[in-house]
């Protein structure tokens, strides 16, 4: 597991982040680690998709930090090519930041399932 992982999540979350994610492709998606770091600086970002098999780690490391900082609820990816597709990008991509969605309501909720693991 990568240093920047900071909860270990079941198969059943990153498949409804995955789920949740392909349905904000209707809304306003960043894709790429620079888009997603000024969307969340920027406080316009709703949620936050980080892949787990970013190399090397440094990337994407501040990302979860910042999250944190802002209070952005955020989740993991098995992989960039798997985050890419499920974003509509059509490429890999090593984080995705979900800006509108149709679906605020259920990553709202995904995100308080994903912030009781923290603790």
């Amino acid at each position: 597991m990568a240093e920047y992982i900071k909860i270990e999540l079941n198969e059943e979350l990153k498949n409804e982040t995955l789920d949740l994610l392909e349905k904000s492709q209707k809304g306003k998606v960043k894709g790429g680690v620079n888009e997603v770091t000024k969307a969340i600086e920027r406080g316009v970002a709703k949620f936050v998709v980080i892949a787990e098999d970013v190399s090397p780690a440094e990337i994407v490391m501040h990302l979860p930090l910042l999250c944190a900082e802002k209070q952005i609820p955020f989740s993991y990816a098995a992989t960039k090519q798997e985050l890419g597709q499920k974003s509509g990008l059509g490429v890999a991509t090593s984080a995705v930041a979900i800006i509108e969605s149709p679906v605020d309501k259920e990553l709202a909720e995904l995100g308080n399932k994903i912030s009781e693991l923290k603790k």
